[in-house]
């Protein structure tokens, strides 16, 4: 029931964006085996960050179900409580809105359909200047991708097999004396992550992040502490275009410094369709 901009994991999506930033590139199937003896941990990275943004835009024309389950924990990482949420992703005047279908195991109220209902048709009548600001915002979501080549250091640690594919293997640490650019940019010097790249298109198939510094999340007035866990896997649905099919965040944060909150969320996502004439793409 909102729209992408104002996602329940955002920020935390960044963290995992900025402490690895690969992505995919089709260099076709032919020139992967000689890849091990031209390319270097740099030139991966740089080839990778160019495509992100080519491959965040075809993900923008797919449609896909997503299923959140958000987990609080107490001290002895019991579960106190879940919730469980399925939203259906849809595209409406080429913006993304989180359609609830059900949660926990139930359809969405009469209030929630309400408010669901209300916000849709605000945006599929959106202002010239409501729909500026709204993309003012999404390229300040990407923004970071220009500086990921400053703020990290990559080493290429080896090759692995994983999911049937040849992957190279590099791990992502903070570069000494970075200086931070942009709203996410404080984040860069305090993660770091190990990431497993395609071998044939450079797809981004598996990413496991760690925060090894605390730091503020935006207008929650939260600190994220030391060894909050982030492990992200994607999946290929053609034409070197990958997307989140899981995402598991492990993460421990304070609240105004007085409240401890500890959460385990896992986001799974699937039915990716081009968005295309279908039912789940709406115009005005």
């Amino acid at each position: 029931m909102k729209f992408l901009a104002k996602s329940r994991i955002g920020t935390l999506l960044v963290v995992v964006a900025a402490s690895t930033a690969l992505f995919a590139q089709n260099s076709g199937p032919d020139k992967h085996q000689n890849h091990a003896s031209v390319l270097d941990a740099g030139q991966i990275v740089a080839l990778s960050v160019a495509a992100l943004e080519r491959s965040w835009q075809a993900r923008d024309h797919y449609i896909y179900m997503e299923r959140d389950e958000d987990r609080r924990l107490d001290s002895l990482g019991q579960v106190k409580s879940e919730n469980v949420d399925v939203t259906k992703m849809i595209l409406v005047n080429g913006a993304r809105f989180e359609q609830l279908m059900e949660h926990n195991g139930q359809p969405p109220s009469a209030a929630e359909q309400r408010k669901s209902d209300a916000d849709l048709e605000k945006l599929k009548h959106e202002t010239p200047e409501e729909q500026t600001a709204r993309l003012r915002k999404d390229q300040e979501n990407r923004s970071f991708l220009c500086d990921v080549l400053e703020a990290f250091d990559f080493q290429l640690i080896g090759e692995e097999v994983v999911g049937g594919r040849r992957a190279y293997v590099l791990h992502a640490t903070p570069h000494p004396g970075y200086r931070a650019h942009g709203k996410f940019g404080k984040m860069f010097s305090k993660v770091e992550g190990k990431l497993w790249v395609d071998m044939q298109d450079f797809g981004w198939i598996k990413v496991d992040g760690e925060v090894t510094q605390p730091f503020s999340m935006g207008l929650f007035v939260a600190r994220v502490q030391r060894g909050s866990h982030i492990i992200l896997e994607q999946t290929c649905v053609g034409d070197a275009v990958w997307v989140p099919k899981r995402l598991e965040v492990r993460a421990s944060a304070r609240i105004l410094f007085l409240k401890s909150l500890n959460m385990d969320r896992i986001l799974t996502y699937s039915d990716y369709r081009p968005a295309g004439d279908g039912p789940y793409s709406v115009s005005r």
